[in-house]
């Protein structure tokens, strides 16, 4: 996601969407049900944070990563008004920037990896950034037809469960299971789709 992308642009409005906030609390509440607590997490792509704000009581220390200087900037205005001391943002795209240097007991993403061409490249840097052991959360789009986002679009139209899970273990990752956490709707009346988000927990072994 480009420096001026859309992203920056929505921004200071973003939590005003209460399905944002709803999708975000839930699929907290499935990492939490599947994920004991950990001491060092991350969250990739992180927007202003509705995610990492709701593991925050569940993650010693949290790093809030993203690409979007706009998404960013409200974060921190988040974290300073709360005072959460355990919370840190960062500018990162995995993208484009070398791996950071630090290690992570989970790493957790929503909505982000539709975004990212290589999804294969993704899921080796996840688990290179992972101590082991370690968990990595992703919640994303089932496989949709583009109707999601529209024909402008050149990111994924969501993700096939299994072939999904094929990607993660040719990363290195095992245990990997895929639950139903939230519905979004879009469109009004005969016209409106649901679209099923999904959160797929995958476990990096001890060495």
């Amino acid at each position: 996601m480009p420096a001026n992308s859309p992203f920056d642009e929505s921004a200071r409005t973003w939590d005003q969407d209460p399905v944002k906030l709803a999708r975000a609390q839930a699929v907290a509440a499935g990492i939490r049900s599947q994920v004991p607590p950990q001491a060092r997490a991350l969250e990739y792509g992180c927007g202003t944070g509705l995610l990492g704000f709701a593991l925050q009581s569940h993650c010693g220390q949290m790093t809030l990563a993203d690409s979007s200087a706009g998404m960013l900037a409200v974060l921190d205005e988040k974290i300073a008004a709360c005072g959460a001391s355990n919370m840190r943002s960062t500018r990162l795209d995995l993208v484009t920037d070398p791996l950071p240097p630090d290690r992570y007991e989970l790493i957790c993403t929503l909505m982000t990896a539709h975004h990212i061409a290589d999804t294969d490249q993704l899921l080796r840097d996840m688990h290179a950034l992972l101590a082991a052991p370690g968990y990595l959360c992703i919640a994303d789009l089932d496989a949709e037809d583009g109707s999601f986002h529209g024909p402008e679009f050149d990111g994924h139209k969501g993700f096939d469960r299994d072939a999904l899970k094929r990607k993660a273990e040719a990363a290195g990752f095992r245990d990997i299971s895929f639950t139903t956490v939230f519905h979004m709707q879009k469109g009004n009346g005969p016209q409106q789709t649901e679209f099923p988000i999904f959160l797929m927990v995958a476990r990096k072994p001890s060495r």
